[in-house]
């Protein structure tokens, strides 16, 4: 991605500096209390800790698309917040010693990591301790003043009541996880946040019950319970692992056929790339977010591989100029092309309709559209080209372009100071 697509407003925005400081203050009075009274149940401790540093080393990236890349490390913090008894017998750790352990065993797991330039962000780690720390809250002074007990019991309803603890959490970590990257991005919040709970169906629901089976397995069998427990979290870890490989190979195929059109002279370089990254960025300011936002992508690398079929190249790629029936005719090319490679019908689709006029189009066919033109206009104009090219859109906006999409590409362009 490119810099539309990872824009930032200048420093740190308030909620993201107030997320940090609670995530701090936790931490300090964690450590302070721990490092004061020392550990409860050191062995306990000790044993979860090695279990969220394993994690935390084996996590398989950490970028800035990646919603959990430490899963066995997540899940370990979990059991530790909801273990009430370790082979029969209670157990005292509050939530500043949960706190406290999962932040000394994060740092220890991160040194290689940071070691090789591939530190997390603060932000992930702001969110592993709230997430941690909320969960623990929720769960240990109930059980520890004997309330839960006289509540729920010990038998179903106990089970029910960490699912239920699970389930808060998961959705306390998808708000923070959206309103941090809101604040950064100015992306729109609901839609960051439905984002966020559907990837919870994914690695974060074999994150949460594999936590909460740790937390029961504990409580029975001991300590001994932890690796076996941990053997299909692994497991899942490194099938997702797989996926991510393959999805990344996928990606850079698509962009590769993409850059046919640069390659043989029909567009110029970049083009494709830029459209992409702008369609994008203008995607998630309306609201786009998962699946819409892959097909958008997609569609905007592969829009102009119809031009293949035109026997002289149109001078810089600027199809805008060719009779409407031309750009019919290659559009329709374009989606042919798309499906013979295999790529979601849905990618074909937006290619397929580029010529149409914008109401008859969809939201992500509308959106290829305008940046194309914007790209397309904003070459070759000089400093006032960004300006001019977004003047031009605006008084086109009759036929050819909808007008809440030029007003949102003018919003990602301002936030990157595009000249405008």
């Amino acid at each position: 991605m490119t810099r539309w697509d990872t824009a930032k407003p200048a420093g740190a925005p308030a909620v993201v500096r107030c997320v940090h400081l609670l995530a701090a203050l936790l931490t300090a009075a964690a450590l302070g209390h721990t490092l004061w009274f020392g550990l409860a149940e050191r062995g306990v401790a000790l044993a979860f800790g090695a279990l969220i540093a394993v994690g935390e080393l084996a996590r398989w990236g950490g970028g800035a698309g990646e919603r959990e890349p430490a899963p066995l490390g997540a899940a370990g913090a979990l059991a530790y917040a909801l273990l009430g008894e370790n082979a029969g017998h209670p157990t005292s750790h509050g939530v500043l010693q949960v706190t406290a352990v999962t932040v000394a065993a994060f740092l220890v797991g991160s040194v290689p990591h940071v070691a090789l330039g591939r530190a997390p962000g603060l932000d992930h780690m702001a969110r592993r301790v709230l997430s941690v720390g909320f969960a623990a809250v929720c769960f240990q002074p109930l059980y520890n003043s004997g309330k839960l007990g006289e509540l729920v019991g010990y038998g179903p309803y106990y089970a029910l009541w960490l699912v239920v603890v699970l389930a808060l959490t998961a959705l306390c970590d998808a708000v923070l996880a959206a309103a941090l990257l809101s604040a950064r991005t100015g992306w729109p919040y609901g839609p960051l946040l439905r984002d966020e709970l559907r990837a919870m169906r994914g690695i974060g629901s074999a994150v949460g019950a594999t936590g909460a089976v740790m937390a029961l397995a504990v409580a029975v069998a001991g300590l001994w319970a932890l690796p076996v427990f941990c053997l299909p979290l692994l497991l899942t870890q490194l099938s997702f692992r797989r996926y991510a490989a393959v999805r990344t190979t996928y990606r850079q195929t698509i962009t590769s056929l993409a850059r046919a059109t640069e390659i043989a002279g029909y567009t110029p370089p970049g083009h494709a790339r830029r459209v992409a990254a702008l369609s994008r960025a203008v995607g998630r300011d309306l609201g786009l977010a998962g699946a819409d936002l892959v097909v958008l992508e997609y569609a905007a690398l592969m829009h102009d591989i119809g031009q293949l079929s035109l026997v002289d190249p149109v001078s810089e790629g600027a199809t805008a100029v060719l009779p409407a029936a031309e750009q019919r005719r290659i559009a329709l090319l374009g989606g042919a092309v798309v499906r013979q490679t295999g790529v979601l019908a849905d990618v074909a689709m937006v290619v397929e309709r580029q010529a149409e006029p914008y109401r008859d189009q969809p939201l992500t066919a509308r959106i290829v559209r305008t940046a194309n033109a914007y790209d397309e206009m904003a070459r070759g104009e000089g400093p006032g080209g960004p300006l001019t090219a977004l003047e031009r859109l605006r008084l086109s906006t009759g036929h050819d372009h909808q007008p809440e999409v030029v007003e949102s590409l003018a919003r990602v362009l301002s936030r990157v100071g595009s000249g405008l």
